[in-house]
């Protein structure tokens, strides 16, 4: 296995992480941020965009785990990986996501 492949392994978590909010929000039939809003990824999008954007999402995340080299979950490296790639994109998310709904407070400002 070369290292293309852990690298993959990491961006499919990744976008698999970016797919449940979006799904889920569309599927609960909640306006949520997306990439397609009005300013991008701050404004509000429709239900229905969010859950094309997360199945989308979705799609890219299995082709990058399941269809480049041979994923196995009990590799330690190949599950390192995808667990790395799902850890970081939660924590942007928690960031990103945050500001808008209450769950990061803002920087403090050094005077």
């Amino acid at each position: 296995m070369g290292w293309y492949s852990l690298v993959s392994y990491g961006f499919g978590g990744a976008f698999l992480t970016n797919a449940m909010p979006h799904f889920i929000s569309g599927v609960l039939g909640r306006p949520f941020q997306s990439p397609f809003a009005k300013p991008p990824g701050e404004g509000l999008s429709s239900s229905t965009v969010n859950v094309l954007w997360g199945f989308f999402n979705m799609v890219v995340g299995y082709v990058l785990v399941c269809r480049v080299g041979d994923f196995g979950l009990r590799d330690t490296g190949d599950a390192a990986a995808l667990g790395l790639g799902i850890l970081l994109m939660a924590l942007v998310h928690a960031r990103l996501f945050g500001r808008f709904h209450g769950g990061e407070a803002p920087a403090p400002r050094r005077m």
